[in-house]
């Protein structure tokens, strides 16, 4: 597998900061979102490339471990580590020794007792659609079974992103772990940073657990359960009054009245347009007002602003 640079895919130095990686991911997430560009895949294959590094150089763990073994977290040509507290007893491991590279583990997944006095760590997460082949997630488990049929009992660990629309409504994903495609639900009202489980459908038997990373919406601000939405107003409306459209997050839109001699910068709010609450219902929308004025205008609108002016001197 050929070697990635995570840094240079952020366009960040080796020494960037975390709220520089962060700022960098942001940035380029809303450039390469696929909402933003139906049908391209090159810019698809981009933002995938741009979450898979960030969701390693954003954790501390697994940066430490890509900054020392690159990004495939596997050992390189020549790396001799210790044979102390590895696996126990015979199996086929295809010709690899795991004893020999027991410290490499070690240091990677911080071992915590298998079973048995078996393998005390983890494996490597595989999967690709939800960056868990190129994750280092705290898998963790032990050996099962006996003899040469023996086998990795993982919990395998990686980050789910789904757009805030897609939060808000609830999705429907299909993830590749291990080469086996797996079927799960996002909730409605999912927040970022939740944890989704699907018990048994890792390696050996053991669990996926994912994160569900919550991409940015231009459109839309979340704040607790509340969302905030900026939208035009011409500024005739604005003086005068009147009704407008606004665009809510699941895809409907719903109508605002406008009283005479609002200003630029005002909030309005639509309650119940909101997040999905825990204990059901939903937050409100607040529509902040943006005044706009035409770019052009026609000889009898620019009599009427000159008018306008006129009477403002």
């Amino acid at each position: 597998m050929a070697y990635k640079d995570y840094y240079d895919t952020l366009g960040v130095s080796r020494s960037a900061s975390d709220a520089d990686i962060k700022s960098a991911y942001r940035k380029l997430a809303k450039q390469y979102h696929p909402d933003k560009n139906q049908g391209d895949e090159k810019a698809a294959d981009k933002f995938k490339e741009i979450g898979e590094a960030y969701a390693v150089l954003s954790d501390p763990e697994k940066r430490k471990v890509y900054d020392q073994f690159g990004h495939t977290g596997q050992v390189p040509p020549g790396y001799s580590g210790g044979a102390g507290g590895g696996f126990q007893g015979g199996g086929d491991f295809g010709g690899f020794d795991p004893g020999q590279f027991s410290d490499f583990f070690q240091q990677m997944f911080g071992g915590r007792g298998g079973m048995g006095g078996g393998f005390a760590g983890g494996g490597f997460p595989g999967g690709a659609q939800v960056n868990l082949e190129d994750l280092f997630g705290g898998a963790s488990g032990g050996l099962g079974g006996s003899g040469s049929g023996r086998r990795f009992v993982q919990n395998v660990e990686g980050e789910l992103q789904v757009t805030l629309q897609e939060a808000f409504e609830g999705s429907d994903e299909v993830i590749n772990v291990d080469g086996k495609r797996l079927s799960l639900r996002v909730p409605a009202g999912t927040r970022d940073g939740a944890r989704l489980r699907l018990a048994g459908q890792g390696p050996g038997g053991g669990d996926v657990l994912l994160t569900i990373r919550v991409l940015e919406d231009a459109r839309f601000e979340l704040d607790g359960d509340d969302l905030t939405t900026t939208v035009d107003v011409a500024a005739p409306v604005a003086a005068l009054g009147g009704e407008i459209k606004v665009q809510m997050l699941g895809g409907k839109s719903g109508s605002l009245n406008i009283p005479a001699g609002s200003s630029g910068g005002r909030k309005m709010r639509l309650r119940g347009q909101g997040w999905p609450k825990k204990g059901g219902g939903h937050g409100d929308l607040y529509v902040r007002l943006n005044l706009t004025v035409p770019k052009s205008l026609t000889s009898q609108v620019k009599e009427l602003y000159q008018q306008l002016r006129d009477l403002q001197a």
